[in-house]
């Protein structure tokens, strides 16, 4: 009698072997069709989407899958490093139908009073600050000291985060993302500092966005403002400097994009379009849960079952087919922003902050280059985030004692003038 064939066995995405290698991991799971089991954390097993129109059809159907993860989440391990990610909590992220719309209206409103003019001035004026600091040097990590604090700083402005808390914020996230030993403190510590801004500003509205929150007509109490403030901040920092690292680490690697850092026809636009495709900053997330058994192009599901889209696999598995309203056609077709109802509601300011912050690093730094080959640089392990560690280049010293703190030494010993931030 012929042995039933045995079901595959899920590939771990982490650790450094997958850190290293994502791709090649993809290419092992679509084997499999388009759906394959995945590991997330020892004893955290998933179906992993790897298929751009499969992907896009889970996205869409909240008939049949919901955002909760209560009933799968019980049967996971209280202390898995995947739950401060995962894990159940009152925000738009988790919820369905009116309590998702209650939420997400709460957002939408609060990033709707962003003024871009302002956004892309203050980021312009960070970026310089940042690179300012190092600049004089001729060397730089582009993640620790520009990539990862530009963000920060746009977060403490906007949200009224007290400045000497920024650093916990950022431990916070990156602590919870990286889905390893430490990750529920680290959210912990997150939520404890964002509980802190938001009993105050209930005390004392300020003009920031905790306080708009508040003041919402969705009436939010202090846990759910709490909570959506945790989930902007994390789903803002995290992703932002690993689109900014990404990106640049793209343009100083692609043949195409050499004369870019000069003026060249290759915008930072561009740049981070093809990275959205070929490596978003969140690679592996879009949990969803069968709301009852089902079949799903051809995969059998349980009910509560955790399955999760690979925007990184789908995007390049295939060229996407048609378009319509919610995914258009072209190259921002990408799923980088997810689609469907819980698709991402900050990608306008998203894009602004990076794209700014890359045009002030290709203006100011116009000759760096990568201090070390492009294949010893090392990536965060996580089965969500495609994130640099570090981003080390070099470059032509600025004199940053000159009026304009940007005229270049060394070589031709002048000052240079740049033009204004956006130019």
């Amino acid at each position: 009698m012929t042995p039933l064939p045995q079901p595959p066995q899920p590939l771990a995405l982490y650790g450094p072997a997958f850190a290293a290698d994502p791709h090649g991991h993809y290419r092992r799971l679509r084997e499999h069709g388009p759906l394959a089991p995945v590991r997330l954390a020892p004893g955290v097993d998933a179906l992993l989407v790897t298929d751009y129109q499969a992907a896009v059809d889970l996205l869409r159907d909240s008939d049949t899958f919901s955002k909760d993860p209560r009933a799968w989440q019980a049967t996971v391990p209280a202390d898995s490093p995947v739950l401060p990610v995962l894990g159940h909590r009152p925000t738009a992220l988790f919820s369905d139908g009116p309590e998702h719309a209650r939420y997400r209206e709460a957002i939408n409103d609060t990033l709707a009073l962003i003024e871009p003019h302002l956004l892309r001035a203050e980021v312009a004026k960070v970026a310089q600050q940042l690179i300012g600091e190092f600049a004089a040097t001729g060397s730089g990590d582009l993640i620790a000291q520009y990539a990862r604090r530009l963000p920060l700083h746009v977060f403490v402005t906007w949200f009224g985060v007290d400045p000497a808390d920024g650093e916990r914020i950022v431990d916070g996230i990156s602590g919870m993302m990286n889905s390893a030993q430490g990750a529920a403190a680290a959210y912990a510590d997150l939520v404890a500092v964002v509980t802190r801004l938001v009993a105050d500003r209930r005390a004392r509205p300020r003009n920031d966005l905790a306080s708009y929150f508040l003041a919402h007509p969705a009436r939010l109490d202090n846990d759910e403002t709490v909570r959506q403030l945790t989930l902007l901040l994390s789903a803002g920092h995290d992703p932002s400097t690993n689109l900014i690292g990404n990106t640049i680490l793209h343009m100083l690697t692609d043949r195409r994009y050499a004369g870019s850092l000069h003026g060249g026809a290759m915008t930072a636009h561009e740049a981070i379009n093809e990275v959205l495709w070929q490596e978003p900053p969140i690679a592996n997330l879009a949990a969803h849960y069968p709301r009852h058994d089902t079949e799903f192009h051809g995969v059998r599901l349980r009910a509560g079952q955790l399955v999760m889209v690979s925007f990184a696999a789908a995007n390049t598995q295939s060229a996407p087919g048609g378009a319509d309203q919610d995914l258009p056609s072209g190259g921002s077709a990408h799923l980088a922003w997810s689609a469907g109802p819980h698709r991402c509601p900050a990608r306008q300011p998203a894009l602004l902050i990076a794209m700014t912050a890359i045009e002030q690093f290709t203006s100011l730094l116009c000759d760096a280059e990568l201090a070390v080959p492009a294949g010893e640089l090392l990536w965060r392990p996580g089965p969500f985030h495609r994130a640099l560690v570090h981003l080390p280049v070099r470059f032509t010293p600025l004199d940053t004692t000159s009026p304009a703190g940007t005229g270049r030494v060394g070589a031709h010993e002048t000052a240079e003038p740049v033009g204004s931030p956006g130019s």
